[in-house]
């Protein structure tokens, strides 16, 4: 046996080198940038074909879920307990179900807590570890105030039992922030088991640990003891995915990758403080216990409004967050076909809402709603909930109809998170000296933006289930470039970042790595798997594919993996399939590679046609000479008067000196009449009509410094002032990826004076100083200052600017590092 398995062992090794050597280059240098991507993708079976759709034996599990929860307000904890249903609709019989302890990341011993580097995520080097260069070392407070909470506290889930259906105790085993459950027998093909957990945990606090959920202290409220917004995402163990692709996705969950998770049905009941609004995934099932009834009319109004209804006024949530109760009330909330579930608490809350009617009024209504304290103020009243509504028309334009009854933005301590049906956002207004509030043109931005985008997750991948933890770029990339779609047609003047131009220093860093790069291992995550990719997509819909292929193949994507779990090898192949173009070398560039786009345009030489006619041929070469400049020693000897041997005795000069070397003879004539003859006719005529038509020809030579293969895209200049718009397809670099040239035929009354490359920033290139043919000066800036050393003033002020260029990529990589946490 083992003979054997070494024998298979050895031959899937040489049939994998030699489907390597098949496409290794051992001859000169070439690179095929248009090879097939077939090799680096999946192979095509009867779960997912060809085209890049669900395939005829497609499956995919179900797990449902009744929990009930209970808030300790005091202590911040919460006490649970849920009934798991699990459907095997897989072929394989199952031994045992693996599960996400997600909140067992904050624990000391975590792996998460063990691998952090000195300095944060990032591994900044240098810049935080400097004992090398004889500084001292610095620690920020942020990571300080970290690692005190986590000692302070009892961390991770406290997991009390693990029981069948009838009340025997299941072997379990915790690894990490996962968990194996040993079936008391093996799940086959189309059954299902029952078991239930019982556990507990002590809530976060998400501004000390920076986590996707937590609770948020509020020490200056009139309530003794202060209040507390609650939002609790990855609050209940869950079941990993299993698949037909990697079997189990029990990937330890580290901070950065986010979930990868099955649909379901799930019933919950969440007992809360009496005081406290809850916001929740799912339908509220019962609105007359938890709801006075001039709350539940409100919110019956709301359905039909053409703005907000509140549904808790500000007024009563001021009036609610000065009190406190020993009393308590339970809201039951059922949701259908989720892949999670999360929910925010607090009597600070105030609650608005508007219904939106989708497509048609033979549709569901959707109900748009917004939770926040009086810290959201005016920002919240007037943007939240208008923007959740906005992001349902654009996203459903270009996907689906939104599947859920509800959708809710959260005001809370969490920047931006996403789950079925509610969003985290975090932008506030600002508390003045004289008590009112009022917010910033950034605040507003922010709070619009992270709506949009947060909102937007619902659809990807809340219902279009990519796996977060292994693939980021599916969920942020696709969403981040249908964000900057609907926040364009919200306000296109607020820098919505998926523009080719915002990416392009991104492109040439040195700490760029490849898209496909797993989540926890990208070095700059946000680049990397929002930025990027949404660029990506950006200049495959306006540039390479245009609008109307484009929207077609996206959402034929999106409507094939509704409610199911694509890949990136399903992505790829239903936009080639669907649009009906080749992209591999796109995906290959931009997904595969850390090329980036840098096209140079080197050279441009103008040809005449050499019409072998010597009466047109010998006139133009005779203009070309009298164009030359003439000889400096030439023009010297006629200013001194010297006068030639020729000019001072005549009598020695011949036919020769009379005519010039262009002169036509019957020997020229008589030659180009033998060369008529030899023609065809059409070659006889082709060569008339160009005589005729005398255009211009000319020889553009481009060169490839990025690498990254794209369409050249021109724009030619006349010197009778009117411009020309050239779009050579990306195609022309498959035989000669870093150099080619191509000829450009114009008129002759068109003389080309210059070319532009890339003339409107569609492609990132990287570098405009070598777009332009005649070069032209690039402007940029040098800022004055008062200095004792003038001489020099601009040599230090351009450094200034080069350092300013920099500084501001290691505050976005800093920033990255909190939003890698929160986002």
């Amino acid at each position: 046996m083992l003979n054997r398995l070494i024998t298979i062992a050895l031959l899937s090794l040489a049939a994998f080198a030699s489907a390597n050597a098949s496409i290794n280059q051992t001859k000169g240098d070439f690179e095929d940038k248009f090879r097939q991507l077939d090799e680096s993708l999946p192979t095509p079976n009867v779960y997912r074909n060809a085209a890049g759709e669900p395939g005829h034996a497609y499956w995919q599990q179900q797990v449902d879920y009744k929990i009930k929860a209970k808030l300790d307000e005091e202590k911040r904890r919460i006490e649970a307990s849920q009934d798991i249903t699990y459907h095997n609709n897989s072929p394989d019989t199952l031994k045992y179900l693996w599960m996400q302890l997600e909140q067992n990341k904050f624990r000391n011993d975590s792996m998460s807590a063990m691998t952090t580097t000195f300095g944060g995520i990032g591994n900044r080097g240098p810049a935080t570890s400097t004992a090398s260069s004889g500084k001292a070392a610095q620690l920020s407070l942020g990571a300080l105030r970290r690692q005190q909470f986590t000692d302070d506290n009892v961390l991770g889930f406290d997991i009390q039992s693990v029981k069948d259906s009838n009340g025997r105790i299941l072997k379990h085993t915790i690894v990490g922030t996962n968990m194996r459950i040993d079936l008391s027998a093996p799940l086959k093909p189309g059954k299902q088991v029952e078991f239930s957990i019982d556990y507990a945990f002590n809530i976060v606090e998400e501004d000390a640990v920076s986590a996707r959920s937590g609770y948020e202290h509020f020490p200056d409220d009139e309530r003794e003891g202060g209040n507390d917004i609650f939002l609790l995402a990855q609050w209940f163990p869950r079941l990993h995915a299993y698949t037909d692709y990697e079997a189990w996705t029990n990937k330890e969950f580290i901070g950065r990758g986010e979930f990868t998770l099955e649909f379901g049905n799930y019933d919950v009941e969440l007992t809360v403080p009496a005081d406290h609004i809850v916001s929740s995934t799912g339908e509220l099932q019962n609105p007359k216990s938890v709801l006075t009834s001039t709350q539940r009319k409100r919110l019956k109004e709301a359905e039909k409004a053409d703005r907000i209804v509140f549904v808790v006024t500000e007024e009563e949530a001021l009036e609610n967050e000065k009190e406190g109760t020993d009393k308590s009330k339970t809201w039951k909330f059922s949701a259908k076909n989720v892949r999670d579930f999360a929910w925010a608490s607090s009597r600070k809350f105030m609650w608005d809402a508007r219904g939106h009617q989708q497509g048609g009024n033979d549709q569901p209504l959707v109900m748009a709603m917004s939770f926040y304290p009086k810290e959201g103020g005016e920002l919240w009243q007037k943007y939240s909930t208008e923007a959740v509504i906005q992001t349902l028309e654009v996203y459903s334009r270009f996907s689906f109809d939104y599947p859920y009854p509800v959708a809710q933005s959260v005001n809370g301590p969490v920047g931006g998170m996403e789950y079925p049906m509610i969003t985290f956002n975090g932008p506030r207004t600002e508390l003045q000296d004289d008590g009112s509030r009022t917010y910033s043109q950034a605040e507003k931005r922010f709070l619009i933006g992270v709506v949009i985008h947060e909102v937007g997750h619902i659809y990807f991948p809340m219902v279009v289930n990519s796996d977060e933890r292994q693939w980021t770029w599916m969920d942020e990339g696709l969403n981040s470039f249908l964000d900057g779609v609907a926040g364009r047609e919200w306000d296109p003047t607020i820098p919505w970042g998926v523009e080719p131009r915002d990416i392009v220093s991104y492109m040439k860093s040195t700490n760029q790595v490849p898209i496909m790069t797993q989540s926890d291992s990208v070095l700059r995550l946000g680049p990397n798997a929002y930025g990027k990719p949404a660029v990506a997509l950006n200049i495959l819909r306006e540039t390479l594919l245009g609008r109307e292929l484009f929207d077609f193949a996206f959402k034929e994507y999106a409507q094939r993996w509704k409610f199911k779990r694509p890949t990136p090898s399903d992505f790829f192949r239903t936009m080639e399939e669907a649009s009906g173009v080749d992209l591999d070398w796109f995906w290959r560039g931009w997904f595969y590679s850390t090329d980036h786009v840098d096209i140079s345009i080197d050279k441009i030489s103008k040809l005449r046609l050499d019409t072998k006619d010597p009466d047109i041929d010998f006139n133009r070469l005779r203009q070309e000479e009298l164009d030359k400049p003439m000889s400096l020693t030439d023009e010297r000897n006629k200013a001194e008067g010297k006068k030639l041997w020729v000019e001072r005795f005549p009598d020695i000069t011949d036919f020769y000196d009379e005519n010039d070397r262009f002169t036509v003879t019957n020997k020229e004539r008589n030659s180009y009449q033998k060369f008529l003859k030899k023609l065809d006719p059409w070659e006889k005529i082709a060569l008339e009509r160009a005589v005729k038509e005398d255009k211009n020809y000319y020889v553009l030579e481009f060169s490839n410094k990025g690498g990254l293969v794209m369409p050249i895209i021109l724009e030619l200049t006349f010197a009778d002032g009117t411009k020309e718009n050239q779009y050579i397809p990306a195609e022309i670099w498959r035989r000669t990826p870093k150099a080619v040239n191509k000829m450009i035929i114009t008129d002759k009354d068109k003389e080309l004076v210059s070319v532009t490359v890339d003339p409107r920033w569609e492609t990132a290139d990287v570098n405009v100083d070598n777009n332009h043919y005649p070069r032209q000066i690039i402007p940029s800036r040098i800022e004055a200052y008062k200095s004792k050393d003038s001489t020099k003033k601009v040599s230090r002020d351009i450094m200034q600017d080069i350092k300013t260029e920099l500084k501001t990529d290691d505050d976005e990589d800093d920033k990255e590092g909190d939003k890698d946490n929160n986002e």
